[in-house]
């Protein structure tokens, strides 16, 4: 069936100018999946493998930060634990005041000179 060009909407018109580009479209992607053959699909396989390659090494950097912040968290823990029972030793020592002399008088600090 043959159509007149002057009957058809412009609907009509683009509808099959889109219907012909699809159609282009299909045959040049099948011609491309047919060169392509086996190795186009390799290339996928290698880059899905270098991705999880990738992830595999991100993964255990993650876990090595973590057991570095473990083991940094746990220095810390120590530390402190360490800097508490100083400070506590030093809270239950009594202050001494300077020693005084035997006629009450304080004894002068040698440190102190007096000129």
């Amino acid at each position: 069936m043959i159509r007149d060009p002057a009957s058809e909407s412009a609907i009509d018109l683009a509808a099959r100018r889109l219907e012909r580009a699809l159609a282009l479209l299909e045959q040049r992607l099948g011609e491309t999946r047919g060169r392509g053959g086996p190795e186009s699909g390799g290339l996928f396989d290698q880059d899905r493998a270098r991705l999880a390659a990738a992830l595999d090494e991100s993964r255990a950097r993650e876990r090595a930060l973590a057991a570095a912040g473990a083991e940094a968290s746990a220095a810390l823990g120590w530390a402190i634990a360490e800097i508490r029972e100083v400070l506590e030793a030093d809270a239950a020592v009594p202050d001494d005041p300077a020693p005084e002399a035997s006629d009450g008088t304080e004894t002068p600090d040698p440190m102190i000179r007096e000129d």
